[in-house]
């Protein structure tokens, strides 16, 4: 429809500088001052937010790998999972999604249960747009400082919310700040979920930059060559630096992975990390 509209007033009013910008290419470098494409502005996007590259976004989009153990996850050179942790939030993981849809690929979405029974819209928005869905406890807690009972209770207790919200399976988890034990990742895997690691962490939590949050990304990605990238769609600066990040692989040639669960007629010991080593 906007671009209904923008080609109306093209035809109507073609004096208006306006519509006459519409005709440009599209920026692709990093965004560093206000100047950004209506169409992007519309989305509601503040101005020293980045847009998305708007041409050859399909060449970033690769296979589909379906897991249901260990070995099935086999990432090839130059293939990459974006995954996101601590969503959803409005704001936040609604301009994450537009952008991945722009260039054409899926994440996976580690969800908090609190905030998916928070925002159950926008956590169904986030399934029904074909992303991964995954579990990231209850409450972000710390499990490895609580006793076992207590942390099995916040791992099911966070993946029933995020069922309930989304309103899709869970099937894969994502232990918070990394913290795990062996019982507790036997547990988890005991309940038929994909523990998720991680091979590059973007530390988009940081209070740096987005371009640094880029720069160090792709930074381990050179030296990796493939892997899980860890990101949070609840922080600004990841909204804003992720045009950047994806035109970046897709100019260096890297495809962006959707992950999807395989389910087997029996429980498995199932662990997903992209080189078959757990990352810290």
């Amino acid at each position: 429809m906007y671009r209904f509209f923008i080609l109306s007033c093209m035809a109507l009013t073609a004096a208006l500088s306006a519509c006459s910008t519409t005709k440009q290419a599209p920026d692709t470098s990093i965004k560093t001052s206000s100047v950004i494409a209506p169409e992007w502005r519309k989305l509601g996007y503040a101005a020293d937010d980045a847009a998305p590259r708007m041409s050859g976004w399909h060449r970033l989009a690769g296979r589909t790998l379906e897991v249901s153990s260990l070995a099935d996850l086999k990432l090839q050179d130059k293939e990459v999972i974006l995954s996101f942790d601590d969503g959803p939030i409005p704001g936040r993981t609604d301009k994450v999604l537009t952008i991945l849809d722009r260039f054409g690929v899926k994440g996976a979405f580690m969800m908090v249960g609190e905030m998916a029974e928070m925002h159950p819209a926008l956590a169904r928005r986030v399934a029904e747009d074909g992303n991964t869905i995954g579990s990231h406890t209850y409450d972000h807690a710390d499990l490895t400082s609580l006793d076992f009972d207590a942390a099995m209770a916040e791992v099911v207790k966070g993946e029933l919310a995020v069922t309930k919200a989304t309103g899709t399976d869970v099937a894969f988890f994502r232990f918070p700040y990394l913290a795990e034990s062996h019982r507790l990742r036997a547990a988890i895997a005991m309940r038929d979920l994909v523990v998720m690691d991680v091979d590059v962490d973007s530390k988009d939590y940081f209070a740096i930059t987005p371009a640094s949050v880029t720069q160090r990304t792709m930074d381990l990605l050179h030296k990796r060559g493939r892997g899980i990238i860890l990101m949070h769609d609840i922080h600004k600066r990841t909204a804003t630096m992720l045009p950047t990040l994806l035109s970046e692989l897709e100019a260096e040639g890297y495809k962006v992975v959707t992950l999807k669960f395989k389910k087997t007629q029996a429980p498995s010991n199932l662990v997903a990390s992209a080189d078959l080593v757990t990352t810290r």
